[in-house]
């Protein structure tokens, strides 16, 4: 299928370029057989931008973010910056993106491949067939809230502001876009806030039930306290399909999933937007793991996470399911074969390059792709 569809690679600092580049060569498989052609573009964000331009990310860079289907990002950071302002550093590029793009809705998937449940710190019953996905509102809540800050009251006591704050809009935007993909995976819901002690966790539960008792009557909606759901996600995960929740609790409850699976750092995520008149959803995805940049430029990193991340982007941005798919059933062989990378390595395993998983994952796909 012929396509004009646009997308903004960013590969960043640390292991992002290596990874970037075994992505570049699925682009082109999909391209060379299964016809999924892509308008491309690749620019600098992070500590990249900084040497070049002197700033995390320029305005020309996030004018084109703003301007195609979506955008696929590497990596940012590393101590190379660390001495920068705040200000200046490279992970603002990442927050400017997510901010001028208004990406509200961060989806964390939380999968157990068969070939890696031994990697779990859980019992292998109860992450085998792990499937979840952790809707974290990501653009509002206590980390932006104001007022903020830490004041001096004097005689030596100081004290330390934040604000956790919610409206209407910013509630039912990202609860429609949970009730979407709980509508087509199992059709359970489970709403996680601090409701008990907390009026902006009133307001988030009953906004939550108005949106699926008006536009999803379909979808089974039920709440958790956001502590007890941590609790219940060591105790017995597979209880959960889709998890909707705030800013602060998705980065908590979002890294506790991730850590089920025993490979965090194998793990996609996608930051999504409003659908605009057009019918496109601005979209950014990127791996969940960091630039790791002790292992940048030796051919050792994990490219698997990156390579997901595209597959998420035919998914959610794309609507290219079956490719999606093949890509991730290809990784799953692939892992089943026994090939790892460094940080997945287990005993009997075939420790392999960056660039040798990228290779097998391309003989799979030449397998079962055509």
């Amino acid at each position: 299928m012929a396509s004009n569809k646009s997308l903004l690679i960013l590969p960043g600092d640390g292991i992002g370029p290596e990874a970037m580049t075994e992505v570049r060569r699925v682009v082109d498989w999909m391209e060379h057989n299964r016809a999924v052609k892509f308008d491309l573009d690749e620019d600098l964000v992070g500590g990249a931008s900084i040497d070049k331009h002197g700033i995390p990310i320029t305005d020309e860079v996030v004018e084109k973010a703003q301007n195609v289907d979506a955008v696929l990002l590497g990596a940012v950071g590393g101590p190379k910056w660390d001495n920068l302002d705040f200000s200046v550093k490279p992970e603002r590029g990442l927050l400017r993106l997510r901010k001028d793009l208004e990406l509200y809705a961060n989806l964390r998937p939380a999968i157990c491949f068969d070939a890696l449940v031994d990697a779990s710190s859980l019992k292998p019953e109860l992450v085998s067939g792990l499937d979840i996905m952790i809707v974290r509102e990501l653009t509002g809540g206590v980390y932006f809230g104001e007022p903020r800050g830490i004041e001096d009251l004097g005689n030596g006591v100081r004290r330390g502001v934040n604000t956790q704050v919610y409206t209407t809009p910013e509630i039912h935007r990202v609860a429609r876009v949970a009730f979407e993909l709980a509508k087509k995976r199992d059709g359970r819901l489970v709403s996680c806030v601090k409701a008990n002690v907390m009026e902006s966790g009133v307001l988030w539960r009953e906004e939550v039930t108005i949106i699926g008792e008006t536009e999803f009557p379909e979808v089974e909606l039920s709440h958790m306290y956001a502590d007890n759901a941590a609790m219940q996600l060591v105790r017995a995960p597979k209880q959960f399909d889709v998890i909707v929740t705030d800013n602060l609790f998705g980065d908590i409850l979002s890294d506790c999933a991730a850590m089920l699976t025993g490979s965090l750092g194998m793990l996609p995520s996608a930051s999504l937007g409003d659908v605009d008149e057009h019918g496109r959803r601005k979209a950014m995805y990127e791996p969940v793991h960091g630039s790791a940049p002790d292992i940048a430029g030796q051919n050792l990193a994990n490219p698997i996470a990156t390579i997901l991340s595209y597959a998420m982007a035919l998914r959610y941005s794309f609507d290219m399911p079956e490719e999606a798919d093949l890509i991730e059933t290809a990784v799953q062989n692939v892992l089943a074969g026994g090939m790892r990378t460094a940080d997945i390595m287990a005993e009997g395993m075939a420790k392999v390059a960056t660039t040798t998983m990228g290779d097998a994952i391309l003989r799979e796909l030449d397998k079962i792709g055509n």
